[in-house]
């Protein structure tokens, strides 16, 4: 993921929109309506005198001179300095001189001219200003805003149909450039993963100096496809190599690029790899690939249109690069089995790599990257959490480091300590603690249910032993037995797996022993002991009557980017074998657990006792109730074994 000390450089719509000049036209168009505003009332901005007024003022002799206006009915009256007239209306007057409305029957009347000769007044018509400048100015300005806005809005949407710009901002590639900078991520950052950098070196010496390659004819990998689960580092190991050559690294995600609109998949596309080729040399980047590379052919309807179209420009986009071009294209999926078979031919993602779950050395060092800036207590030993945390990603454990500090900041600590890191465990593999309240019979069921699965792998060698088991409620269960994986062993046979489903059917054994009748809260135990029972028939050959075959039971789906095709490839008399192996596997694990937890019913008694008064058991504990496990046992034997050295009189002694 970015650090967030590296700031992103905005895209290039954003800059050229910003640096587009048209703030001018709204400033005009605002000048030319204070223009009209201000003729319009400005001008003719005198006080209102009433027409009774008016001929008092005239029989007064207060007026000086009257004005007519032409085509309009109205006059300007100038009245004396000394007129008496209220306070209100003389502020509202212009330089003593009122605007008069007259109606109709006042002009064709006489009377009105009869009154201003007999008392003298002076009277003229004259052509205002505003008469005839504002109706101009009003239809220049209509007209104006009328072309302004055709040209403007409505002629652009003829190519734009959204408005100004908006179409080219929106088929522009969304990628974000991270150019170098002190703080850019590099291979010290990168915690494990010494095969996957070994890997990409070859790329990073390939930016830093193409001519050292060149000059021999090589060429370097056009693609490099980052293969691995969720949360193992794809993404931040892409940007150590970007980080390590110094060259401008771009980001984007696959589900970017697919959009409700035909061809703007393509149109990013195009825009992406154009920027890229102006920045050369650098790395593009597209996480989740697989959101738009899945297999061609798949889908249904338009949305797959859309995507197959997006998924053609890549291809073409890719296969275009020239050798010297210095653009490296770096994906990340986690789901490698439905990308399209163009995608991963030579010329295209020439390399695959491989990004696993780290093993515990790279889990320590995980966790020393993670914990660099928290204040751990002296108890914590990140070599005993890494051992303890099987299967835990990258992301998965600056989770566990996280949840740590939350919860000793929780209870007011100054330093992480190892109980911290205990609890923040149970709370990511196992869920938050339930506030449930269980009577006393439920959680001695529980105890029992929980003793059956930990006594049945406790005493068989083939099984792995618990490390913990607690009937503590958290998430969906009421209790949990934790017996993880010896990492050491790759590839497991017909014995361990059948360990497997006896311990599985360890805590449904338990419950028919005591209380002669099975209970619900088996099912999840049922529903993976089922599932595996059915890969060890139908996927490993673990059958004896169906023999080494592999069957397809319907897993793929069409919508999953697979062909359509046949959910199965075997006959109704086929199937009906294998349900019978698969529940003929699952009696015999239930009988051979019930069998175990028969014959060690006082350590289980002893177990639940202790369940019941401290609610968790670790492996210590375990060990000082039952003794040592079987498996332990076996390992320490032959551990002696592979120490003794034969004596001259031993048999076969050489």
């Amino acid at each position: 993921m970015p650090s967030p000390r590296d700031q992103p450089t905005p895209p290039r719509s954003r800059r050229r929109q910003d640096a587009m000049p048209g703030g001018w036209l709204w400033i005009v168009v605002l000048l030319l309506l204070a223009v009209v505003i201000y003729i319009t009332f400005g001008i003719s901005n005198y006080g209102s005198l009433d027409y009774s007024d008016f001929v008092r003022l005239v029989k007064d002799d207060k007026i000086v001179k009257v004005t007519f206006t032409e085509n309009s009915s109205s006059l300007i009256a100038e009245v004396k300095e000394d007129a008496e007239l209220p306070p209100e209306l003389k502020k509202s007057g212009k330089n003593n001189r009122f605007e008069v409305m007259l109606w109709e029957g006042d002009i064709t009347s006489g009377d009105l001219s009869e009154l201003l000769n007999t008392k003298k007044v002076p009277r003229k018509t004259e052509r205002q200003m505003g008469a005839w400048l504002t109706p101009m100015l009003t239809f220049l300005f209509t007209l104006f805003i009328i072309g302004a806005i055709f040209f403007f809005l409505i002629l652009p949407r003829f190519r734009d149909p959204f408005g100004s710009n908006f179409l080219n901002n929106y088929i522009r590639s969304p990628a974000k450039r991270y150019d170098k900078t002190k703080a850019r991520t590099t291979f010290e950052d990168v915690a494990d993963m010494a095969n996957a950098k070994y890997e990409l070196q070859e790329i990073v010496e390939f930016l830093k100096n193409p001519e050292k390659f060149q000059k021999l004819g090589a060429q370097i990998p056009k693609g490099v496809l980052l293969i691995g689960p969720p949360g193992t580092g794809k993404t931040l190991l892409a940007r150590a190599v970007a980080g390590e050559a110094g060259v401008p690294f771009f980001s984007i995600s696959g589900s970017e690029f697919i959009q409700m609109f035909v061809g703007v998949g393509a149109s990013r596309v195009r825009d992406m790899f154009k920027t890229a080729k102006e920045s050369a040399p650098c790395l593009l980047f597209i996480d989740e690939i697989d959101a738009v590379g899945r297999m061609r052919g798949a889908g249904v309807g338009g949305g797959s249109d859309e995507r197959e179209q997006t998924l053609n420009q890549i291809l073409s986009e890719m296969d275009g690069f020239s050798p010297n071009e210095s653009v490296i294209v770096i994906a990340a999926t986690n789901r490698p089995d439905v990308l399209d078979s163009a995608l991963l031919r030579p010329g295209r993602f020439d390399r695959h790599v491989t990004v696993d779950r780290p093993t515990w050395q790279g889990r320590v060092a995980i966790l020393k990257v993670h914990t660099r800036n928290k204040p751990l207590a002296d108890d914590v030993n990140l070599e005993e959490i890494a051992r303890k945390v099987i299967g835990m990603t990258g992301a998965d454990l600056r989770n566990l480091a996280n949840e740590a500090a939350l919860i000793a900041s929780r209870d007011d600590k100054s330093r992480i300590e190892r109980v911290d890191f205990e609890n923040a465990a149970d709370r990511v593999l196992m869920g938050p603690k339930r506030e449930d309240v269980l009577n006393e019979e439920e959680k001695k069921r529980t105890a029992y249910h929980e003793s059956g699965h930990a006594i049945v792998g406790w005493y068989m060698p083939e099984a792995d032993p618990a490390q913990k088991v607690s009937i503590v409620p958290r998430g969906q269960s009421g209790g949990v037995t934790i017996s993880p994986p010896d990492e050491e062993r790759f590839h497991h046979g017909l014995d361990y797996f059948k360990a497997r489903l006896a311990v599985a059917m360890g805590g449904r054994a338990a419950e028919r022993l005591m209380y002669n009748q099975p209970y619900a809260g088996a099912e999840m135990d049922l529903k993976q002991a089922t599932r595996l029972a059915r890969y060890m028939v139908t996927h490993w050959g673990m059958s004896d009557k169906l023999g080494p075959m592999s069957f397809r039971i319907g897993e793929e789906h069409v919508f999953l980017g697979k062909e359509i095709q046949e959910p199965r490839d075997f006959s109704e008399e086929t199937a009906q074998l294998i349900d019978e192996e698969v529940r003929k596997m699952l009696q015999e694990a239930d009988e051979r657990a019930y069998k175990i937890i028969d014959a060690h019913r006082a350590e289980m008694e002893r177990m639940v006792a202790e369940l019941l008064n401290k609610e968790e058991l670790l492996s210590e504990d375990l060990e000082a109730i039952l003794g040592p496990s079987q498996k332990k046992t076996n390992l320490e034997t032959a551990v002696k074994a592979s120490n003794h050295v034969p004596s001259p009189n031993d048999d076969g002694a050489h």
